[in-house]
């Protein structure tokens, strides 16, 4: 099942288990079954630590446990558990062994303070990039609460599940058998919606934080690089994020960041995370900014006020917030979202193998969507407003040379159909002849480009152009003396990860400029 490097990897990471474990199969006689206990040979061969059971007795199978004698931890993966959820799987098979995990000791114990039963259930495709971190999150949360079990299900395998609980869009986390959450989510998240009263809690304690000299709002590629050469300065620096990494962990292939031939958004997410904590940078996640307040006198305090009701302060501000994938704004897509209309079709098309869909938009976002998706689906559509694609020509050539795809140009989308609880189809308005036409399907994948998020600065003093992108100058200076912006928020041209990082350092270094060549204002001086 594995190949020899996979498992001399996997040999040198299983030599960090500290204490033995079992991993208890429930198998039966289909071919995901053999193959599911080859890999789990494979794996138990590695290390004397761990004891293979094939005498499980779970109904989902092939399906495994991973428990301590005598004691089952509440991890469980129904299917086989490789592509993406590879690294799922070491990391549960190494906390388990009794491996310390890379988590905050506060986080573990409010883990363990967790009140109440606790059954989640998380549907994953392998080709999610998204998913590892919810099941690693609830894996983690399962081996330290004893209240909490947590099952990883590949949707492909378990389909009538999929069909019945019509699930559409990966991960689909359940509680208790009630759904709990759609999408990408990290621990704090997690946390945050089943510990009532922590956002109140986090909420008070950052709202006492002193000032900071360098207050990044962002935590993606641009916000990183702004905090890492703000802290490099060695002045006071926070990062506050909604979820750090940004849309860049949405992103699957990467393969134009300069020195690095191929990575994933999460691998580059997780670098970018690893890289700020070796700076003694603050970092608040789950912060999402809803107004802004500038100082009343230039080198004086500016203010950011967040969701959960915390305010921070600081002299400089980077605003970093990013993009977010745009949507059609029309009948229909809402009320169908994450039941046939998606926007990460290396997410969620798996789901839709053998099905009918379209994808709308014709740059290259769109292109690449549609050529990956009619490897996996039934028939693809793409529909496009204007009377020619906008995607690279090699792009196009490549798409026109598919057999189970059609092109739809001059096409308005007008309606998202669905018969309640889910999608059945798309009706757009031809251009050409204003005729309305509709398209059968099951799947709608949207790639229309970005929208900045910046509507928590609307009627602040800060300029911003008409499509609400922050205009910043060649130094990434605001209209407002001590805050700055980069990355794909601003009217910087050309929304790519290198020339977010760029355009961070180079904020993060004025900022510091602006720093030493400003006198404090009076309030900063009298608190001196």
């Amino acid at each position: 099942m594995l190949d020899a490097n996979l498992k001399n990897q996997l040999k040198a990471y299983l030599e960090k288990v500290t204490q033995p474990f079992e991993i208890v199969a429930s198998l039966d006689d289909g071919a995901k079954s053999r193959e599911l206990l080859g890999l789990l040979e494979d794996i138990s061969s590695l290390t004397d630590k761990i004891t293979l059971h094939t005498d499980g007795q779970d109904s989902r199978t092939p399906s495994f446990a991973i428990n301590r004698p005598g004691e089952e931890t509440g991890v469980v993966f129904a299917g086989i558990p490789m592509g993406h959820e590879f690294t799922s799987l070491v990391l549960a098979l190494l906390q388990v062994g009794g491996h310390p995990p890379k988590t905050s000791q506060e986080l573990l114990d409010q883990i363990k303070d967790l009140d109440g039963e606790m059954l989640f259930e998380t549907y994953y495709s392998l080709s999610c990039q998204n998913c590892p971190d919810v099941v690693q999150a609830l894996n983690l949360m399962a081996i330290f609460n004893p209240n909490v079990r947590h099952v990883a299900i590949d949707g492909a395998l378990f389909q009538d599940e999929v069909e019945s609980r019509e699930i559409m869009s990966v991960p689909s986390i359940y509680l208790n058998g009630k759904p709990f959450d759609q999408g990408r989510m990290t621990l704090e998240q997690i946390l945050a919606k089943v510990d009532t009263g922590a956002a109140e809690r986090e909420a008070k304690k950052l709202s006492e934080k002193a000032a900071f000299d360098t207050l990044v709002i962002g935590g993606g590629p641009a916000g990183a690089a702004a905090a890492i050469y703000s802290a490099r300065k060695g002045i006071n620096t926070g990062v506050a994020a909604e979820r750090f990494g940004g849309q860049v962990s949405d992103t699957m292939g990467i393969e134009n960041f300069i020195s690095v031939t191929h990575t994933e958004g999460p691998k580059l997410v997780s670098a970018l995370e690893e890289h700020v904590k070796e700076y003694e940078v603050d970092v608040m996640n789950l912060q999402r900014a809803t107004s802004f307040k500038a100082a009343e006198a230039e080198g004086g305090l500016h203010e950011v006020t967040f969701e959960s009701g915390a305010k921070l302060k600081s002299k400089t501000l980077v605003l970093a917030t990013g993009a977010r994938w745009r949507e059609m704004n029309v009948p229909g897509e809402q009320e169908y979202r994450n039941k046939g209309v998606a926007y990460c079709p290396h997410c969620d098309g798996p789901l839709f193998k053998g099905k009918r869909v379209a994808v709308i938009g014709g740059g290259n976002s769109g292109v690449e969507a549609a050529i990956d998706l009619a490897g996996i689906v039934g028939h693809v559509t793409l529909v496009e407003f204007m009377g020619e694609m906008r995607a690279d020509a090699v792009l196009q050539k490549k798409l026109k040379s598919l057999p189970n795809v059609d092109i739809v140009l001059n096409a308005q989308t007008t309606e998202v159909t669905g018969d309640g609880s889910r999608v059945n189809g798309l009706t757009y308005k031809d251009r050409n002849t204003d005729e309305v036409k509709s398209i059968a399907l099951e799947g709608i994948f949207v790639q229309i480009g970005l929208v900045p998020n910046t509507e928590w600065l609307k009627g602040s003093p800060i300029e911003m152009s008409p499509r609400g992108e922050i205009i910043v100058d060649a130094h990434g200076m605001t209209s407002v003396p001590g805050v700055f912006a980069a990355g794909d928020v601003t009217t910087v041209p050309y929304k790519q990860i290198v020339v977010a990082m760029g355009q961070g350092a180079k904020a993060g270094l004025t900022a510091f400029d602006y720093l030493i060549r400003t006198e404090p204002a009076d309030e900063i001086a009298q608190a001196a």
